[in-house]
């Protein structure tokens, strides 16, 4: 078995986000798990209770430093986040021995964007994201699945999983307006390569943020030193 020997460069590069959008992309290229773009999204509420769950990274845009994902606005993410616009993320390729730690602002993604990527979506996705109020109870499955038909009809689509009803069927079903997209606007990334007897390699990125119209920021210049494992 070979061993593993890959260390960060040296010396460190300047951008961060630009090696995390390059590790993703060998991480799709290696197949080595179904999602490679799945990271852990932590936030916490405005009382500083923390909770953390898995999402789907859409999009990573180096220059000027934020990553993208989609969910519901009013599930219990979406509300802490309102009240808390600040996340951590975490990516781990364990079959490429590599970790990705990222923590900045949330803001709200364009409108634009989130009808572009919603529209890309499979329809069955399309009518989930109306049917499901995320994260509040129901009573049972069989009320769930009556609130996706209920809205495939609404829509003139077939209910999902019933005879004739395939990803190839062109449906237009809208963006809700409680759904789309958000951009976590990094002011930390912290890289890390797993090392020989557990001699890790890691370094640390940071810089300032300032909010600016248009929920967007101005950055300040990147600063990096190493870490200690």
């Amino acid at each position: 078995m070979t061993e593993h020997r890959e260390l960060l460069p040296d010396p460190l590069p300047a951008e961060p986000l630009a090696v995390v959008a390059a590790w993703l992309d060998e991480a799709w290229a290696a197949r080595t798990q179904p999602n490679a773009n799945s990271m852990v999204l932590a936030t916490s509420s405005r009382e500083g209770r923390p909770a953390a769950r898995v999402v789907l990274c859409k999009d990573i845009v180096p220059q000027p430093g934020y990553v993208v994902f989609y969910t519901n606005y009013l599930s219990s993410k979406g509300r802490q986040l309102k009240d808390n616009p600040r996340a951590a993320a975490v990516m781990h390729w364990d079959a490429l021995h590599r970790q990705v730690r990222i923590e900045g602002e949330i803001v709200p993604a364009p409108a634009a964007d989130s009808d572009a990527y919603f529209a890309a979506r499979p329809w069955q996705s399309r009518l989930g994201a109306w049917a499901s109020e995320q994260s509040e109870p129901i009573d049972s499955r069989a009320a769930l699945l009556g609130a996706v038909t209920a809205v495939a009809r609404r829509y003139g689509a077939p209910t999902p999983g019933s005879p004739g009803a395939d990803d190839s069927m062109q449906v237009k079903i809208p963006r809700p307006p409680h759904w789309g997209g958000y951009r976590l606007w990094a002011d930390a990334v912290e890289l890390w390569v797993e090392g020989e007897a557990r001699i890790h390699d890691r370094a640390l990125w940071t810089r300032s943020l300032k909010a600016t119209r248009g929920g967007s920021f101005s950055t300040g210049a990147w600063s990096v030193t190493r870490l200690q494992p």
